[in-house]
């Protein structure tokens, strides 16, 4: 009878694992409503400060191929519907066809006064470039731009930094990725990626600048994270605030050990973000998936007390998705370990700049809008092919996906059926187990675990805090799923929740953990 059971088992698994491979090799497909061309760089501001009429409109900025500028869209259904405004054009080379506004857009709305720039300010931060003869970028022009009239009109502000070199050159002393914002007390900071410092042991270093009069001067330059060297390069900072009023920033550290990874770093002003010289905390699941390059960090009054920082990025490592197809969310204000929740938009890959810096807007029904940029079928390795899409989405902050758990006798497998089109293939026995590290607010929550088995029988069991807790038979859902639920007493805080072994071999999509209070605005 052992040996009939075991042979059984075996060829459900090598049945499962063979559907599995056919799903993972069936072509992606993109989800989401097409904007327009566009090769990446989406950044969004909704005007909230403006005037009345104005009030809750979106306006969009993201890179496009060739000389034309920085096109800016607009929607006035919260995301719904855009149409196209202008092109934002250097003004400060116009007569100069080999100069243009062309890369690594911000916009921004003021929230409060900086210097003579009211409330309700639109501030615009982008890369000109300047070419050679021969078409190839050799300086660099980190400007700013503001609009007072709702972005109907432009004017030049300042120059953030200069910088120069051909990017593919190694020498290079480029100059990228600003990113402005106010701060609490009217002066604003620029954050942004710079190559100037090779000869101290640098190849790129994360810097700020603060201006005192509303982005007309810049002061001296910052560092923010700086690893020397002269091999890493930290770039792409991206700042959020958190409800307990410290920043958060993101940022991606390419040819470190793990090319690309992505790090977060805290501060309490800004300004200070600690040792310039060490990275942060890694973010990163249990089972060791994390997201990589051109990560975007946002944080949303969803999923708990602590609200959720939400991290999108165009690829992962460590064995996660390399499309780059899901989000990584942290409830706990960045302590604890990271989750995936599947993108609204699914975007496809084949260049590196599909997902180059995407966007994410909390919409008053509490969908997330999401835009990126996505490859298309026929030309996936062309960047200037790439073109924008956007979709909106209520996403699930309270489903722990099996396949970011701690794993011990276990393997994520690929499932379209999945949630997150993977699970946890979970080992027989108790020594087989997923361990889920999840911050509560205490209290009694409902815990649900979705699963399936493999042609033979089996039921995991729940240990919550070590205790085991008694479950009922299961209820069959749709696609072959089965749930368990059940009620149990969570600390404030972290808990451990371990979904263990079964008499057989079994796949585990998720554990749901429902009854979390809801965040508040900071």
């Amino acid at each position: 009878m052992k040996i009939a059971t075991r042979s059984l088992a075996t060829l459900a698994l090598a049945v499962s694992l063979a559907c599995a491979a056919h799903a993972q090799d069936a072509p992606e497909q993109a989800v989401g409503t097409r904007l327009a061309d566009g090769t990446g760089y989406v950044s969004i501001a909704r005007i909230e400060h403006g005037s009345t009429q104005d009030r809750g409109r979106l306006l969009m900025v993201f890179e496009q191929n060739g000389m034309g500028g920085i096109p800016l869209w607009e929607s006035r259904d919260h995301g719904d519907t855009w149409h196209f405004l202008m092109n934002v054009t250097d003004q400060v080379h116009a007569s100069d066809k080999s100069w243009q506004l062309r890369w690594q857009p911000h916009i921004t709305e003021l929230e409060r006064a900086a210097g003579d720039l009211s409330a309700g300010t639109l501030v615009l931060s982008a890369n000109a470039t300047g070419n050679d003869a021969k078409g190839h970028v050799v300086t660099e022009d980190l400007q700013v731009y503001v609009s007072q009239d709702g972005g109907k009109t432009w004017r030049y502000r300042s120059s953030i930094v200069k910088g120069g070199g051909r990017p593919e050159d190694k020498d290079n002393k480029g100059v990228w990725e600003s990113y402005v914002h106010v701060l609490d007390d009217g002066r604003l900071v620029a954050y942004y990626s710079t190559e100037q410092h090779k000869a101290e042991g640098y190849n790129q270093l994360l810097a700020h600048k603060v201006s005192d009069d509303g982005g007309r001067r810049w002061g001296q330059e910052e560092r923010d994270v700086a690893i020397p060297g002269g091999v890493q390069r930290p770039g792409m900072a991206i700042v959020t605030r958190l409800p307990d009023k410290r920043y958060a920033m993101t940022y991606e550290n390419i040819d470190g050990p793990d090319n690309g990874q992505v790090f977060i770093k805290f501060s309490r002003d800004g300004l200070d973000w600690g040792d310039p010289q060490r990275h942060g905390e890694p973010v990163m699941t249990l089972s060791g998936f994390w997201p990589a390059a051109c990560p975007v960090v946002r944080w949303f009054p969803l999923g708990g007390p602590e609200g959720v920082i939400v991290v999108s990025a165009e690829r992962a490592g460590g064995g996660g998705g390399e499309g780059g197809r899901t989000l990584y969310w942290n409830n706990a204000s960045g302590r604890g370990p990271w989750w995936e929740v599947r993108a609204p938009v699914q975007k496809l890959t084949g260049n590196i700049h599909a997902g180059w810096t995407q966007e994410l807007l909390l919409r008053d029904d509490g969908s997330l809008l999401h835009v990126t940029s996505s490859s298309v079928p026929d030309a996936p390795t062309h960047a200037s092919r790439n073109e924008i899409l956007y979709r909106a989405a209520t996403l699930s902050f309270n489903r722990y996906e099996a396949e970011d758990a701690a794993f011990t006798g276990a393997v994520a497998v690929p499932d379209p059926r999945a949630s997150n089109l993977r699970k946890a293939r979970l080992g027989a026995g108790p020594q087989a187990r997923l361990r889920f590290v999840v911050n509560s607010t205490g209290g009694t929550h409902a815990l649900s675990v979705r699963y399936a088995d493999l042609g033979l029988a089996a039921q995991p069991a729940l240990v919550v805090n070590g205790a085991r807790v008694s479950t009922p038979r299961p209820s069959d859902v749709v696609d072959g799923w089965h749930e368990i639920s059940v009620q149990a007493n969570l600390l404030p805080g972290f808990n451990t929740i371990d979904i263990d072994g079964g008499e057989h071999v079994l796949d585990v999509d998720y554990l749901q953990v429902d009854g979390q209070a809801p965040a508040v605005k900071p």
